[in-house]
């Protein structure tokens, strides 16, 4: 039996490193997937296949034992026959078109997609029940993960998020376009969510006016979305890119990426950790091959995305 599910990547729209500390963030799933095809083979053994690389262990490893970016595929396909209690193997195959490793959620899409993949060889499941699955995986290699990304690669559309009360959909329609453009600059997550908490220890009355900032920012933005007020939102980016400058997480060229993006967009901003990484640029049909173009023009790697607000698909 063979088996096929695609999710798709996300960006943070606004709130990346505020959220931390109790304020909101918003994140947008985007038409870029990550499709995993499962196969039941007669071996007893796990084998993986992706764009970053290739894996294949006998099924009596311990999960505990690999130390791989694809330990989550091994995972969930061993807990699936272990749950079922099957003598056999899983092969696993990932097709990406989210680069990794910037920000784009392509771990989070690659979880879903893969729980729903792998559990459907043996069982149904709802979109419920495999969030619960990818979230699980993925904390095999994120072990502090919120659930967030994954739960917006599963859903789909937009969603917001703080740590005391989860997750709510955002009923919004809206159908702007957002411009990509990638630093090519290597970072850790870890090291720059550190080095923010150092910038808050020394700085407590300023980043807790910040933070009263951010929220107010939310709400401004929240409205923006229902209304499919895309100058708001800009407004929202740009006042999001002056605070995320103040916490040190960008550098010149991301500074610079901005500042081209801002010429020919309503607004643009750092997406995800920062210090690397992408940004992004909110557009619509009437200045989005003009802000791909200047973008190109200064030799920036970009390209560009819609909300997908179908999430989980499984075929």
């Amino acid at each position: 039996m063979k088996t096929k599910a695609s999710a798709p990547g996300k960006v943070i729209l606004f709130g990346e490193h505020f959220v931390v500390y109790g304020v909101k963030a918003i994140l947008c799933a985007i038409d870029k997937r990550i499709t995993v095809t499962a196969e039941d083979i007669p071996e007893r053994k796990i084998s993986i296949k992706s764009n970053i690389g290739e894996l294949e262990y006998p099924t009596s490893r311990p999960t505990s034992e690999i130390k791989s970016p694809l330990k989550p595929f091994y995972y969930l396909a061993n807990k699936m026959l272990e749950k079922h209690k099957q003598h056999q193997g899983i092969k696993i195959v990932v097709e990406s078109e989210i680069p990794t490793g910037v920000g784009l959620g392509s771990s989070s899409a690659c979880c879903v997609a893969a729980a729903a993949a792998i559990t459907r060889l043996f069982e149904k499941n709802s979109k419920e029940q495999i969030l619960e699955l990818a979230i699980e995986a993925e904390k095999t290699i994120f072990e502090n993960t919120s659930g967030a990304d994954c739960t917006v690669c599963t859903f789909g559309g937009l969603i917001e998020y703080d740590k005391e009360n989860g997750f709510t959909q955002i009923d919004s329609k809206s159908g702007f376009h957002l411009v990509i453009a990638n630093s090519n600059i290597e970072h850790s997550t870890d090291t720059v969510v550190a080095s923010v908490k150092q910038f808050k220890n020394k700085n407590e009355e300023i980043f807790a006016e910040m933070c009263k900032k951010e929220s107010e920012l939310i709400n401004r933005a929240m409205r923006g979305l229902k209304q499919n007020d895309l100058e708001t939102l800009g407004k929202c980016m740009h006042d999001n890119q002056e605070f995320l400058e103040r916490i040190g997480i960008s550098n010149q060229k991301l500074r610079d990426m901005v500042k081209v993006a801002e010429n020919t967009s309503f607004g643009a901003k750092i997406t995800g950790a920062g210090g690397g990484g992408c940004i992004i640029a909110l557009t619509d049909e009437s200045n989005l091959e003009r802000a791909m173009s200047e973008l190109r023009e200064k030799k920036y790697e970009c390209f560009s995305v819609k909300i997908d607000f179908k999430g989980l698909d499984t075929f």
